[in-house]
């Protein structure tokens, strides 16, 4: 029985998952194997001590009957990866049939190996976009810190900056950035990286490149690798961001400029969009109510021979429509320091963005600070996903 399996095997399983607790519990709540509240008390004890968030989570999924579906969890291939010990470990039923869960794997392997279809095989690879050219790709940071306004200075968004500019540089990407610019700058820089083919034209908006542990101005004619990834750090009313002259950009005509009309460049490739704007003056409401959560499956596309100009596009919101995004004059703000926070952890476990943007979520919807108009929490929000594969980022090896 699967209960004899766990209770069997409890000590080096407990053993096994303490070196990474909070992916285990990330796991089992994906899985809908606790609920939100056990998820939270939980969570509270990895502050403390990692090995006995591990041995409660045990301990209640037994008690509630959970045993069998906990198996499957430690058999996903991804938890397999991330502690790769548990090969060793027998979760089947007790006896003689005993088998390991790394012999049932490679059982199902060489099933799916001799019996499945050919476009069965290829799926495991061609469900994630090909990430292979070096750079993978370009990150373009838009840092707005400096309004005409002197009260509208974006105290702390340095620090955001900073953090994208290690966690992407880390995943591989050549990182850009420009500060300060206007909304007519927003739109003319925009479509120059698009371009990328007027290096003296992204001179003029005084971008820089991040090279040898510093930021220096831009001498050689970046190009396009095999995705693009652009972060917007500004303020911003709802679908806009605003230029330092406090006029208004429609994101729409950001991420449009990089669709495939306008460049045949990133036709087909990934294009991520991080944007950390208010979108509204309102504070978020608090209510109590069940956690509510869905999953997303993604099906590969066999041999694609025209893609809509729109698809391959992911743009991540910082908060919801009508909403202030909270960031701090040191640390940052929530949402992008989460979003750093999550590709840190989950990309050199081979998490796609969507699982990633999911704890981004989470972890945001559950901060919350006392402001002047009361007490301010805030939800992010991914607005528009066109992707067709799996976008998995991983570190450079270099």
């Amino acid at each position: 029985m699967a209960q004899n399996a766990i209770v069997r095997n409890k000590t080096i399983i407990q053993d096994i998952l303490s070196a990474d607790a909070q992916f285990i519990l990330n796991k089992v709540r994906e899985k809908k194997l606790i609920t939100d509240r056990e998820y939270k008390k939980l969570k509270t004890i990895n502050k403390g001590d990692a090995e006995d968030l591990v041995i409660q989570l045990v301990d209640m999924l037994i008690n509630k009957g959970r045993e069998s579906e906990f198996i499957e969890v430690l058999q996903d291939e991804i938890v397999l990866e991330t502690y790769p010990k548990l090969k060793h470990v027998e979760l089947g039923v007790s006896g003689s049939s005993a088998v390991s869960s790394s012999s049932l794997k490679r059982s199902s392997e060489r099933s799916l190996s001799e019996d499945a279809p050919e476009s069965h095989k290829s799926q495991k690879t061609e469900d994630k976009y090909p990430l292979t050219s070096t750079p993978t790709g370009l990150c373009v940071i838009i840092n707005n810190e400096n309004f005409r306004d002197p009260k509208a200075k974006r105290i702390g968004t340095e620090k955001d900056a900073e953090s994208l500019t290690d966690v992407f540089s880390w995943l591989g990407f050549q990182v850009l950035m420009c500060k300060d610019q206007t909304a007519s700058d927003i739109a003319q820089v925009t479509k120059l990286l698009a371009a990328l083919k007027d290096l003296a034209g992204l001179q003029t908006f005084k971008l820089e490149e991040w090279s040898d542990g510093m930021f220096t101005p831009l001498s050689v004619l970046p190009q396009h690798g095999d995705a693009f990834v652009c972060c917007v750090l500004s303020h911003g009313e709802e679908k806009v961001v605003l230029g330092v002259d406090g006029k208004k950009r429609p994101i729409s005509d950001i991420t449009s400029a990089f669709n495939g009309e306008h460049c045949s460049a990133l036709l087909g490739k990934p294009k991520v969009f991080f944007i950390q704007a208010c979108q509204g003056h309102s504070l978020q409401p608090r209510y109590m109510a069940d956690d509510l959560t869905f999953e997303m499956q993604e099906q590969g596309t066999p041999q694609v021979v025209f893609i809509p100009a729109e698809a391959d596009f992911l743009v991540a919101m910082a908060t919801v429509e009508k909403y202030q995004a909270v960031r701090h004059t040191v640390n940052g703000s929530w949402f992008i320091q989460s979003l750093c926070e999550q590709l840190r952890e989950g990309c050199p476990r081979g998490e796609d963005i969507m699982q990633i943007l999911y704890r981004v979520n989470d972890d945001v919807s559950q901060k919350e600070i006392n402001g002047k108009c009361g007490v301010m929490t805030q939800m992010p929000e991914t607005q528009k996903v066109t992707l067709r594969r799996r976008l998995v980022f991983s570190p450079c090896s270099s």
